[in-house]
């Protein structure tokens, strides 16, 4: 589901809370905490208008996954417990 969100906010703009919903297809407290998730994590931004909230792709959204997430050839995957 998060994918999902970033995929939409990562085509560029600024997103109503209402215009996510649709695409998140959960009840919206399961959306609320989902994209609390993705606002600490520092991947989207949010600024509230009246009782909606406008979600935004953050400007370092794209590096911040790319530090985070394992890069392809990189060697063995490593599970934790797996020793040495």
């Amino acid at each position: 589901m998060r994918w999902r969100l970033l995929t939409v906010l990562a085509d560029g703009g600024t997103h109503c809370v209402c215009e996510l919903q649709p695409v998140a297809g959960v009840a919206p407290n399961v959306l609320s905490y989902h994209l609390k998730v993705l606002r600490e994590a520092g991947l989207v931004t949010a600024a509230k208008r009246g009782r909606w909230v406008d979600y935004t792709l953050a400007d370092d959204a794209h590096a911040r996954l790319a530090a985070a997430l394992p890069t392809a050839g990189t060697g063995p995957v490593r599970h934790a417990g797996a020793g040495g």
